[in-house]
C-alpha cells in the first residue's frame, strides 16, 4: 500500500495511492487504515510531505561503501543525530541553498516512518513498530558540519530549513533489508546503491534506539546514505529514487537576502 498525505482544496486528508486516483482514509494512517470510499484525482491534488514527525533521527557512516569512500572509522554502535522539523519539506518544494553556504550535498536515505509507540523493542519484533518506508534527502552544509563534527556535535549543518525533503509517499510492506536506492542530479545518476549494505539493519536501529528513548508515531529515522554524496547548487534538481517507494523531486534555489 501507498499513502499518501495531499491538500485537496483547502483540505489536508491521507489517502490510499493507487494509480492517479487517492481513496481517502477516514483518518489518519496511525490509528486506522480504514478508507471512507470517497476519491480524489491525483492531478488535483498536491502531494505534502507524508508525515509531520515530531522527532527526525539522522544515522551517519551507515553504508559500508560510504565508510570507505570518505575513508572513517567503521562505526561500533549507531552514528546518531537530529535534525529539526522545521527542515521537513514535501515533494516539489525547493531546497533552500542558504546565504552561508559553501557546499551543500546530497544524500538519498531510505527513511522509516514510525508506526506506534516503541520502547525498549527486540529487534526480532522492530519492524512490527513501522507504518512504512518514504525517501529522504538528508541535505547538508558540509563546512559547517565538519566544523560541529570537530568539536563534537551535529546540528546546524543538517537543519536549515529545508534540509529534510521526504516524500512522495508511505509505502508499507517492504523489506528494507532488500531495497535500490538512488540520487540523480539533473537527471544524471550520482548515486546507485541497496540497502543489503547498510551497517546496521533497520530493525536494529529501532531496537538501539528504543533501549534510551520512546519512539513515537509519526517519527522518522533517516537510515544513512550511500557512496556518491556530492555538490548540487541553485538552479539544480535532485531527485530521490527508492525500489517500492518511488521519486522525492526538489529544485534547488537561492535563498534571497533581506
Amino acid at each position: 500500500m501507498k499513502i499518501a498525505r495531499y491538500r485537496i482544496g483547502n483540505e489536508v486528508r491521507y489517502g490510499r495511492l493507487e494509480g492517479d486516483t487517492l481513496e481517502r482514509l477516514a483518518g489518519s494512517p496511525f490509528e486506522s487504515l480504514r478508507t471512507t470510499g470517497q476519491r480524489d484525482a491525483l492531478p488535483q491534488a498536491r502531494l505534502l510531505a507524508p508525515v509531520t514527525p515530531a522527532s527526525v533521527f539522522g544515522v551517519g557512516l551507515n553504508y559500508v561503501n560510504h565508510i570507505r569512500e570518505v575513508n572513517m572509522k567503521t562505526p561500533k554502535i549507531p552514528m546518531l543525530f537530529m535534525k529539526t522539523d522545521s527542515s521537513v519539506i514535501g515533494p516539489d518544494e525547493p531546497i533552500v541553498y542558504p546565504l552561508e553556504g559553501e557546499r551543500v550535498d546530497y544524500e538519498c536515505e531510505l527513511t522509516v516512518v514510525i508506526g506506534k509507540k516503541a520502547r525498549r523493542v527486540p529487534e526480532s519484533r522492530a519492524l512490527d513498530y513501522v507504518l512504512g518506508y518514504t525517501c529522504g534527502n538528508d541535505v547538508s552544509e558540509r563546512v559547517i558540519q565538519r566544523e560541529e563534527m570537530g568539536m563534537g556535535s551535529l546540528l546546524v549543518g543538517k537543519s536549515y530549513d529545508s534540509f529534510c525533503p521526504i516524500g512522495p509517499v508511505i509505502a508499507t510492506d517492504l523489506d528494507p533489508g532488500k531495497l535500490r536506492v538512488m540520487t540523480r542530479l539533473n537527471g544524471k545518476t550520482v548515486q546507485d546503491s541497496n540497502t543489503s549494505d547498510l551497517l546496521f539493519s533497520v530493525p536494529r536501529l529501532i531496537a538501539y534506539m528504543s533501549q534510551s528513548m520512546t519512539l513515537l508515531p509519526g517519527d522518522i529515522i533517516l537510515t544513512g546514505t550511500p557512496a556518491g554524496i556530492g555538490p548540487m547548487k541553485p538552479g539544480d534538481t535532485v531527485e530521490i529514487e527508492i525500489e517500492g517507494i518511488g521519486v522525492l523531486r526538489n529544485p534547488v534555489v537561492a535563498e534571497r537576502k533581506g
